[in-house]
């Protein structure tokens, strides 16, 4: 079909969604399986909880790195190329950690893991947002709820292959083929250009206005008050409440259900006012943290931890759109800068969350988490502020 059929923006958005999908594999497989690597590599002892938490900061290093590079290329190259790039590094990386004879290796296979990922979400989310330039938000929501869908179909793989007698290494060939069948996908796309029409505003231009940086510093805070349940929700309900190990899985999968519910949601009300959305979201997800860290009963614990998916899903995308609506001329490098902040929160939060389970118990690493969304809460409210001030 000729790429200037009505169409084409409409199939090329949901082969973004079906890449925000499968990226979604690159960084969810981790925590199904963060206990059983720490029994494959660590001998008797088992790895520490630090070193858990090391391998997610490896992949979200990877992430960032990425994304930092491929933003000012993807102004100059266009985004086409990394979007196969990405798929195809990802699929490549599956198969090295699948292989990996030891912790170092399988380290290394997580970084380049993340690298994949972060090529692909620098270069959906402008994508989407050029071709949606008059609904960026609720496109935005949508698209990063599909991250969650995908997030559940890797979940559930994984749980899937856990529950059958599997290891994490048969997850990772399994998943493997799907960035190559979408790669092929994308081969004969035309891809739109990333800034809106009249020229693209520098990232040093952007670097220098202080509401840019609020925005960075509060996109930083949304990806950690996800990430940190991302990665250690499993961990958290098979360690310290004495669940087996299928229903942190399975918690993990109620997680991304949850937050898919919740960008949808968003997605759908366009007339709430999008600061607002943020702040109620920031302020239950630091209820129910606490709920789920010291809550006596397990249950109720396990369920807060849950519903923290829907609380929190709206920060990272509406903090993404409400900054390409008021920077549009933006381009991929601004993309690239908020998204390699908002991972920046993947990388020291879970791993700060290890730190302190090392010193104390992993309830205490859960409820350090509550400081993020603690912080955001009023600096989205002051963005808002500025926003309406043209500050």
């Amino acid at each position: 079909m000729p790429e200037n059929t009505p169409l084409a923006p409409r199939l090329l958005t949901a082969l973004c969604y079906v890449t925000m999908m499968c990226l979604a594999i690159g960084l969810n497989l981790l925590p199904v399986f963060l206990t059983a690597i720490g029994a494959s590599y660590g001998g008797a002892t088992g790895l520490t909880q630090e070193q858990l938490g090391r391998l997610g900061a490896l992949l979200f290093g990877g992430l960032v790195t990425a994304i930092l590079c491929t933003g000012p290329l993807a102004d100059r190259l266009g985004a086409k190329p990394f979007a196969l790039l990405g798929n195809g590094l990802m699929s490549a990386s599956l198969v090295g950690a699948a292989l990996a004879p030891g912790y170092a290796t399988l380290g290394l296979a997580m970084f380049f893991l993340g690298v994949g990922a972060g090529m692909l979400d620098m270069v959906v989310s402008p994508v989407v947002a050029a071709l949606n330039p008059t609904r960026r938000a609720a496109a935005m929501n949508w698209l990063h709820s599909f991250y969650c869908v995908g997030a559940v179909v890797t979940i559930l793989t994984g749980t899937l292959v856990l529950r059958a007698g599997g290891g994490w290494r048969a997850a990772c060939l399994l998943l493997a083929p799907f960035p190559l069948l979408l790669l092929g996908a994308l081969v004969p796309r035309r891809f739109p250009e990333l800034s809106a029409e009249g020229g693209r505003l520098g990232l040093r231009t952007l670097l220098r206005r202080p509401w840019f940086w609020g925005a960075m510093v509060a996109i930083l805070l949304g990806g950690a008050t996800e990430a940190a349940l991302v990665q250690w929700l499993p961990a958290y309900a098979e360690r310290a409440l004495h669940y087996p190990a299928w229903v942190g899985g399975v918690a993990l999968l109620l997680f991304s259900v949850a937050m898919a519910v919740g960008r949808m949601a968003v997605g759908s009300a366009e007339k709430l006012d999008p600061y607002y959305v943020m702040a109620w979201g920031c302020g239950i997800s630091v209820a129910l943290f606490l709920v789920g860290s010291f809550w006596p009963g397990p249950g109720v614990a396990l369920a807060a931890c849950i519903i923290v998916g829907a609380t929190g899903s709206c920060l990272w995308p509406t903090m993404l759109a409400v900054t390409a609506d008021r920077y549009p001329e933006g381009g991929a490098s601004m993309y690239g800068a908020l998204g390699a902040g908002g991972n920046a929160g993947g990388i020291c939060l879970p791993w700060i969350v290890g730190w302190v389970a090392d010193f104390s118990d992993l309830h205490w690493g859960i409820a350090v988490s509550a400081i993020a969304p603690a912080i955001m809460l009023p600096l989205v409210l002051a963005l808002r502020g500025g926003a309406k001030r043209g500050a």
